[in-house]
């Protein structure tokens, strides 16, 4: 029995063992005891999970995977401990889930081979879930790999970027070609790493943080005091040498401070 990769839902299975290997191997496996797996179609990059220390959760939407990880995987892998207290298959969508629930609040690694589709989604919700999640590793469309990797001063750097290096250290580790895919995509992709920064709480109000960047970078070609113009700005504020610069020139940590500026006039 094979699954057949579904267009509909992204699917592109990896083939090639070595990349699927180095992936699992992004993990560190320091300060948490259960992983979780999104979208691990045939279990190619499962195999590798189950040789390390923590319990491998795989969360899948497609039934037909479903019915495979649970009927033949444990079959082709019965060297690999796929007994309950090691191995969860969970049907459903990540992006509906309570994360936090499924594992009791305990802390819990993310990796995947993300499906293309909704793979900010994915991020996004691993920042929702930050308190619980301190590690975060798995391939993306390579743009969007780099995008979550790069630093202010790019055209690729936005609001991805910034809302996730506010809270994770990122680390991109390596391209992957499409010639390794069933069927290949038409774009190579990228594997990163994030771990979740010692000290990830915010020095200012969270909400209003997530608010400015996105703000900011709704109009990325104009300087701040022409794209924060929602804010009311005061027009000494506006004199400020910081308004006179555009948002993917700024840091995360000048964000951050652009953020406290906004609330001490009252925003």
């Amino acid at each position: 029995m094979s699954v057949k990769a579904k267009k509909h839902l992204g699917q592109h299975f990896l083939t090639d063992e070595s990349i699927a290997k180095n992936i699992a191997d992004a993990l560190t496996e320091v300060g948490y005891e259960n992983v979780l797996e999104i979208g691990p179609g045939m279990g190619v990059l499962t195999k590798y999970l189950l040789q390390k220390k923590p319990k491998i959760t795989v969360m899948e939407l497609d039934r037909e995977s479903v019915a495979y990880l649970k009927d033949v995987f444990p079959i082709e892998q019965i060297n690999l401990n796929t007994s309950k207290g090691k191995f969860e298959i969970i049907e459903g969508d990540f992006l509906k889930k309570n994360i936090p629930e499924i594992f009791n609040k305990k802390q819990v690694a993310i990796i995947g081979n993300f499906p293309y589709n909704i793979s900010t989604q994915i991020v996004f919700k691993a920042i929702e879930y930050k308190d619980f999640v301190p590690e975060f590793a798995g391939m993306f469309q390579k743009e969007v790999a780099m995008r979550i990797a790069e630093k202010e001063g790019s055209k690729v750097y936005g609001i991805l970027s910034v809302l996730t290096q506010a809270f994770f250290d990122v680390e991109y580790l390596f391209t992957v070609p499409p010639n390794v895919f069933n069927p290949p995509p038409k774009v190579d992709s990228g594997v990163i790493r994030l771990i979740r920064k010692k000290d990830y709480s915010l020095p200012v109000d969270e909400k209003l943080f997530f608010r400015v960047v996105k703000t900011a970078f709704n109009q990325r070609r104009k300087m701040l005091r022409s794209s924060l113009k929602s804010f009311n700005l005061s027009d000494s504020l506006k004199e400020e040498p910081i308004f006179a610069r555009r948002p993917e020139q700024l840091s995360v940590l000048e964000f951050i401070s652009l953020t406290q500026k906004l609330a001490d006039h009252g925003i």
